[in-house]
């Protein structure tokens, strides 16, 4: 189960919950379908996601075609390990292939 962010502890410089802002391009025109696919994947896989706590998605406002997801996890070391699970089952494909460019994710943490 998904926990909020207040839950989490601080248990040492690797194990501190961290954003991700991911900015996704998609194909001319095809913003919502994306949005869409993106909402249904995190729904049906979000919760089973260890130290994965919720994402929320915004429109770029100066480019019709971008989607911007600012994910929170518990640590660097789950969001490594989902995105290494993710690549070896192909989890993201349906999503990478309606993308007009590679995705671009920046993974931040508040300052101490």
């Amino acid at each position: 189960m998904c926990r909020s962010i207040a839950d989490v502890q601080w248990k040492g410089e690797d194990e501190v919950a961290i954003k991700e802002i991911v900015e996704l391009q998609a194909k001319p025109g095809k913003r919502a379908e994306l949005k869409s696919l993106l909402e249904s994947m995190v729904a049906q896989h979000g919760p089973s996601q260890r130290g994965f706590l919720g994402s929320t998605r915004y429109e770029v406002l100066d480019n019709p075609d971008m989607l911007v997801e600012i994910a929170d996890w518990e640590s660097a070391e789950a969001r490594v390990a989902h995105m290494q699970e993710s690549a070896a089952s192909g989890a993201y494909a349906p999503l990478l292939e309606m993308l007009a460019a590679p995705f671009r994710a920046t993974v931040i943490r508040q300052l101490p």
